[in-house]
């Protein structure tokens, strides 16, 4: 996440530093002092701009690098704002489960608000009873239709989209080596659409396509305006706001296509037999009827939460897995015998059902999961009122930053935990250890990924399949790609041109 505060840092005009010093300088008169008994700060931070520099590209590795000397919980400072940032397991799970009265709101911050609409949606919204509401009525609304195991799942959609994908690698032919993403991209928003809009699009619909690249430009959007989030006064200097007018622009677009959707759902929608996720949110409203907690506005920026948080970490998370297949033959080779020996000749794409079946293949999807956690910083919570942690004060509306990264790379957890090993996941009798200590690729407590459940449905089930039907290989003399990654609002992995081959 603040890599982008350094890149950004660097790629200033001289103007525009020119303008920033000038604040600089007004600001020094107004330097607010570190307040008594926070946790302690590593050395090297900078007047108004903090630990910025000291982040650089990889603000994950230099956190958990300063974890060594200063210990599960320290603060940095982020421009003129204190952060408290938690390491590790434990640190993590007592902040987030055992003082959740006290770590569950979110900070106030300026680029945040323009994605939210103020607090109008779901994952960024504060904690409170509005909060409460908007949750549980999206959470019942995707378990009706399908985020949970058993009979009546999204199982058949995900499956359905899953032979698609293949199809279109399969008609593509293996005589060029080619890069997964986008096709990725489109069957992830597929799903969300089939249970957000009742339906999914052909690859190149025109509608579904502009669609996709607004949201993937929204991402890229927030991903370039993180220094934004430190110094939002930048935004009336020209040329630096130049992302919030394409986040905003985006933003808009996706909102727009979301409210014409809406409006067709209440035309045609017949309160006894909802279709999908916008036809129960609405029989649910008529029901409830208008309250100040949960309006049809908040149906909106949730659907765009939906699409935001879903299409982007699930389809990074698979990119990372066919990266690590592809530069681990042998473990690829491990999960296709054993889907061969479940599955046997059948060319269809596995179920649900065969999980239990599938250890070595479930254990691949989790260990790429911990390797390379796609939100390593997660999101900020903040504090809900001044609080008394581990012997620190920390006052009310201070940012706390999880370090997952942390959690799922501690050696204490997982020796020697740069290496890929699935059999990390497995116990002595060769079944899958399902909730392990210190893997936290969905974070934990209150704020825990709403859409945990799809998204682990949808690795499972596409990755299963893929690896099915096709083999993953670096072209001939191909130097091995990178597994460091470049951080946005996710870390995601580098292009790759693969030889996708039929078996």
């Amino acid at each position: 996440m603040f890599a982008a505060y350094y890149r950004s840092l660097s790629e200033l005009s001289i103007q525009t530093i020119a303008v920033f010093f000038v604040v600089f300088l007004i600001l020094l008169v107004f330097f607010k002092r570190r307040r008594n008994n926070l946790p302690p700060s590593p050395s090297g931070s900078w007047p108004v701009v903090g630990h910025l520099l000291s982040l650089g590209r990889a603000p994950h590795l230099k956190l958990t690098e300063w974890r060594q000397q200063y210990g599960d919980v320290y603060t940095v400072r982020m421009g003129m704002e204190d952060v408290v940032v938690l390491n590790g397991y434990r640190a993590i799970k007592e902040a987030f489960v055992d003082y959740k009265d006290a770590f569950s709101g979110r900070p106030t911050v300026y680029m945040l608000n323009l994605l939210t609409g103020y607090g109008k949606d779901l994952a960024f919204s504060t904690f409170n009873q509005a909060y409460k509401e908007k949750r549980k009525f999206a959470f019942s609304a995707l378990r009706n239709l399908g985020m949970r195991m058993g009979p009546d799942s999204m199982e058949e959609n995900i499956r359905d989209e899953a032979r698609q994908l293949c199809l279109k690698l399969s008609e593509e032919g293996d005589a060029q080596p080619r890069d997964v993403t986008d096709h990725l991209t489109v069957s992830v928003a597929n799903i969300i659409c089939s249970m957000v809009f009742g339906k999914r699009y052909d690859y190149d619909d025109a509608k579904f396509l502009k669609l996709s690249r607004n949201v993937n430009k929204l991402v890229a959007s927030v991903g370039s305006s993180q220094l934004l989030m430190v110094f939002p006064f930048l935004r009336f200097v020209p040329g630096v706001n130049s992302s919030i007018r394409n986040l905003v622009e985006c933003s808009n677009e996706v909102l727009a296509f979301v409210r014409q959707e809406i409006t067709k759902h209440r035309e045609t929608m017949d309160s006894e037999n909802p279709r999908d996720f916008i036809d129960i949110i609405l029989c649910e409203l008529q029901i409830q009827q208008k309250t100040d907690c949960f309006t049809e506005e908040n149906i909106v920026w949730i659907i765009q939460d939906l699409f935001v948080g879903g299409l982007e970490t699930t389809s990074t998370t698979l990119r990372w897995g066919f990266l690590y297949m592809v530069l681990y033959p042998e473990d690829q080779q491990k999960v296709q015998a054993e889907l061969d020996s479940v599955l046997g000749t059948d060319h269809d794409v596995p179920t649900l059902a065969h999980r239990s079946q599938l250890p070595y293949t479930e254990a691949t999807i989790m260990e790429i999961m911990r390797i390379r956690a796609i939100a390593p910083l997660s999101a900020p919570h903040a504090a809900m009122e001044d609080t008394t942690f581990r012997g620190y004060d920390i006052p009310a509306g201070t940012q706390v930053l999880p370090n997952l990264w942390s959690a799922n790379m501690d050696s204490e957890f997982w020796p020697d935990p740069e290496k890929f090993d699935p059999r990390r996941f497995l116990d002595s009798d060769g079944k899958v250890v399902s909730r392990p200590e210190s893997f936290m690729s969905f974070s934990t407590g209150r704020r825990v990924c709403l859409g945990e459940q799809l998204a682990k449905m949808e690795l499972f089930l596409i990755f299963s399949s893929l690896m099915k039907q096709f083999t993953f290989e670096l072209p001939e003399g191909a130097a091995a790609p990178s597994t460091g990654g470049s951080i946005g609002i996710t870390l995601v992995p580098s292009r790759v041109n693969m030889c996708i081959t039929e078996r």
